[in-house]
């Protein structure tokens, strides 16, 4: 294993971030502490001889106390008005799951043999989205911890782990998480996570942890017993009452989510953190919760530290973004409308949102090249509205680009990838295209190797809550054609079932066989031109774009420009017809990529890339675009 050059002179430390709640090991015992404002007692039980231990009452609905009688690994809940035994909303580690008691964790146990890591900078991200469940055979930290070299030989520079955040049952994507603080016992224990990231970083992989700060999971989320303020009425989302993050008793809450983002960043060294669904938070403060998050997160960026804070946000409020890890704002954006228009594109498919990008693709997929967003203010019919931000100002690292990402496949009926839907080389193409465009590209899991296997909807609930679950989904599907009998509707997985999840682990001997081991080369062969090219440049400073032009029915060139003078320009046609090439547009003297047979100079066939540079104004003689 090849030990990144940030880790050789590494020192251990010791990484503990204060909470100001939960159970932290102090001198003479455990701190407990609780914010439960509709409580008139709280009481820590000890499972260990059963130990009942009083909590004083301090003002604003605190509860605390520190007792010699707790060490590390004791398990305790905290007992609400002498009756219901909850675990503890910031518990480090739920070893019985979410209704189960909560494990006190000494953060200062762990060894961290990682001191000398910096992280990377943003114009080096090609960052690799996976399910710790789903990801090896074992679907624990451990087996994600033994695949990390072959991403690494891949050209990967950045894993996204799925949200970790604990939740109920076996298996869940874990959006339905309900202790944001503790990741699942499922996977391994705290130490198991560390380990993993202390791996991915000797091998040059930054970690990023996707986080829902939008909602709660349905099932063992106590707050509203004891802390209804939590919760508001006075927003709604898809979930039900909204977290209260601007109306009386938020400071608490803001408090909460603020100390569980520094925490993944500072207590387990992570590099960046993926937002989910931030449109769904709703926030009338004068300063809203992200701006907050992002100002709080901005001191561990001392001693060259890089941070990288990233959106998904269906509102395209580009507000947030600065395009870089500066100090406040947000690095980049999940950019779903080039996903959009590239399924169009290669699918055919106009269903639901497709159906913004059906009248033409290519001017679509042009714009979300050189300028983030295909929609920044326009009138979207999907949405009935404006939809979207200008993008003025912004460089194209603010924007993060996917073919295929968990959501984009798993919320499909089936959970086919896109190489279940469109031709080989319909893939190829928009993967030469995003994997050597300026903005960082980012793949999912087995996406390397055109894994067959799908990506389905998969959560282990309750009985009746399960049914709900299943029900609800085969519902959502009444609305397409192909599913519009109930009959039909009926074979659309069940979420619940073992075999939903057992079909969407992947299976690692296709990378080893053909057609999955030339996919991985062709993956590893784009990427490593990436590296070489693209990553000192963005590394190096800004990149901008000069613009694009439309030619034939899918023809496309678009031109970008970097700090040292390069020129990146890419010439594509993304159609099953050839097409002729402008006369006016030069051919750069150093080819990065172009389908194996092409057309011709003047001409590009069917599905045909060509990726060329200038490097320097020195080669930007006649014949230059």
């Amino acid at each position: 294993m090849t030990v990144h050059k940030d880790m050789r002179t590494a020192k251990v430390a010791r990484r503990h971030e204060p909470l100001g709640f939960g159970a932290e090991c102090v001198e003479g015992g455990v701190r407990f502490r609780l914010w439960a404002p509709a409580a008139r007692q709280v009481e820590v039980v000890l499972e260990e001889g059963g130990v009942v231990i009083p909590m004083e009452a301090l003002d604003g609905g605190w509860f605390q106390v520190t007792s010699g009688q707790a060490r590390s690994g004791s398990l305790y809940r905290y007992r609400i008005d002498g009756g219901l035994k909850v675990p503890d909303p910031a518990s480090r580690f739920q070893p019985q799951d979410v209704h189960g008691p909560s494990e006190v964790v000494d953060a200062q146990a762990f060894a961290w043999a990682d001191e000398g890591w910096r992280a990377r900078p943003w114009g080096e991200a090609v960052i690799y989205e996976l399910h710790v469940g789903t990801f090896s055979p074992e679907g624990t930290f451990a087996g994600a911890m033994a695949l990390l070299p072959r991403l690494a030989k891949l050209g990967v520079t950045a894993i996204e782990l799925m949200p970790l955040a604990d939740f109920p049952g076996r298996a869940n994507w874990g959006y339905d998480g309900v202790l944001p603080f503790a990741p699942d016992s499922r996977y391994g224990r705290p130490a198991d996570l560390k380990a993993l990231i202390v791996a991915a970083h000797g091998l040059g992989l930054m970690v990023f942890i996707d986080v829902v700060y939008n909602h709660f999971g349905p099932d063992g989320n106590y707050l509203g017993v004891y802390a209804p303020p939590f919760f508001t009425a006075r927003h709604h989302t898809p979930w039900g009452d909204a977290i209260n993050f601007d109306g009386p008793g938020s400071a608490a809450v803001r408090a909460y989510f603020i100390a569980n983002a520094r925490y993944w960043l500072h207590e387990y060294h992570c590099d960046g953190l993926r937002f989910d669904a931030v449109h769904a938070i709703i926030d009338d403060s004068p300063q809203s919760i992200l701006t907050a998050i992002a100002e709080a997160v901005a001191p561990l960026r001392a001693h060259g530290r890089h941070i990288h804070l990233v959106l998904e946000n269906e509102k395209n409020e580009a507000r947030h973004l600065n395009g870089s890890d500066g100090p406040q704002g947000f690095t980049a954006q999940w950019n779903d409308d080039i996903h959009h228009v590239l399924h169009v594109l290669l699918t055919g498919e106009r269903d639901g949102y497709y159906a913004d990008y059906a009248d033409d693709p290519a001017r679509w997929l042009g714009r979300c090249l050189t300028e983030g967003f295909a929609y920044q203010g326009e009138w979207s019919a999907v949405h009935q509205g404006p939809r979207g931000e200008s993008t003025q100002g912004l460089p194209p690292t603010a924007f993060v680009g996917f073919l295929q990402n968990h959501d984009q496949i798993g919320n499909r009926a089936m959970g086919e990838r896109i190489t279940a839907l469109a031709s080989a080389a319909a893939v190829r193409a928009a993967t030469a295209v995003l994997l050597l465009a300026p903005s960082p590209p980012l793949l999912f899991m087995g996406e390397e190797f055109a894994c067959s296997q799908p990506f389905l909807f998969f959560c282990d609930f309750k009985p009746e809550l399960g049914r709900a679950v299943t029900e609800g989904r085969r519902r959502e599907f009444a609305r397409f054609p192909q599913f519009a009998d109930e009959s039909q509707r009926a074979h659309i997985p069940d979420p619940n079932s073992p075999a939903t999840l057992a079909k969407s682990r992947l299976d690692w001997t296709e990378a080893e066989r053909p057609p999955g081991r030339d996919w991985l080369a062709f993956h590893r062969e784009l990427l490593t031109t990436r590296a070489r090219e693209l990553a000192p440049r963005l590394a190096a400073g800004e990149v901008r774009a000069e613009g694009f032009e439309r030619f034939g029915a899918r023809g496309l060139i678009a031109v970008w420009r970097f700090a040292d003078g390069a020129r990146l320009q890419l010439a594509a046609n993304l159609g099953d017809e050839e097409v002729i090439v402008p006369d006016r547009l030069g051919v750069a003297p150093v080819t990065l990529y172009e389908t194996r047979a092409p057309a011709g100079r003047g001409r590009l066939g069917p599905w045909e890339v060509r990726w060329g540079l200038w490097r320097a104004a020195a080669d930007m003689t006649a014949g230059g675009p």
